[in-house]
């Protein structure tokens, strides 16, 4: 694997598990303060869908290696990064209240600034356009085409979840 693909996937999942501390640490803040998990029984999916995800872009890169050289792509980087900028933008919006997990804090009016003045769920087409974009960066074109699908069947059950948390929960 060339140096920078491996830093690159190093760095994406350096950043990746320091989402997840501060997704724990805000979790347990709202909930320290009366805020209420839903949608559990699908959180392990997304569990899944990642960690397979990262795998199998390595899988399907070291493949690929052995066939044909991957050239750095300047133009899916700079698409990278600005998913990174606007993954970053949408975890400083909510602040306290960005968690992987739908965790609702009663009474609490929804966050309506940031990208979440123009689109209501920001983080998930980020998201896709990251389940695509990571691993067109290092050549692994079916892990490009079939994790974005199942990123989609999987916001099939969590935005309808997410929706009625939030809808029980709306603050005026």
């Amino acid at each position: 694997m060339e140096v920078w693909m491996s830093l690159l996937i190093l760095i994406i999942i350096g950043q990746r598990l320091v989402e997840l501390v501060i997704a724990k640490n805000n979790e347990k803040w709202m909930k320290e303060r009366g805020g209420i998990e839903t949608g559990n029984e699908h959180y392990k999916w997304f569990i899944y869908l990642h960690t397979l995800f990262f795998l199998s872009v390595l899988l399907e890169t070291m493949v690929k290696i052995n066939n044909q050289e991957i050239a750095f792509n300047y133009f899916y980087f700079l698409v990278f990064i600005a998913a990174q900028l606007a993954r970053i933008w949408c975890i400083y919006s909510l602040g306290r209240f960005w968690n992987t997990k739908i965790i609702v804090l009663p009474r609490v009016a929804l966050i309506k600034k940031g990208p979440y003045k123009y689109v209501k769920h920001p983080n998930y087409i980020i998201v896709a356009v990251e389940l695509f974009i990571i691993p067109m960066l290092f050549g692994a074109y079916i892990t490009a085409i079939v994790f974005p699908i199942l990123h989609i069947m999987l916001l099939r059950i969590r935005i309808p979840a997410e929706e009625k948390a939030l809808s029980t929960n709306v603050k005026v």
